[in-house]
């Protein structure tokens, strides 16, 4: 199954008090938990502005409904093509 990045541009992202988090990963989590399991959230990276989200998915269009349904911006949807590590050196 395919896996994607979203880049989500959330002003003060980095500020978010671990609350507000919280309130945002319930609502992703009730969005995938209603769209079914071909959706899944991997993980995600919050920086001063943005929100990078790892997800693993059948197509960029069932990540930009989860979006939608979420109220969450999806500014650019990558799939990842392949993955490289340290161990890529060797």
């Amino acid at each position: 199954m395919p896996k994607y990045v979203i880049e989500r541009e959330i002003p003060a992202a980095g500020k978010f008090s671990a609350e507000q988090l919280r309130a945002i990963s319930q609502t992703s989590c009730n969005v995938l938990k209603n769209m079914g399991p071909q959706i899944q959230w991997v993980n995600s990276y919050v920086t001063a502005d943005k929100i990078y989200c790892v997800y693993i998915a059948p197509n960029e269009e069932m990540i930009r409904e989860h979006a939608s349904q979420g109220g969450f911006p999806a500014n650019s949807v990558s799939e990842v093509l392949t993955t490289i590590d340290p161990t890529t050196a060797e």
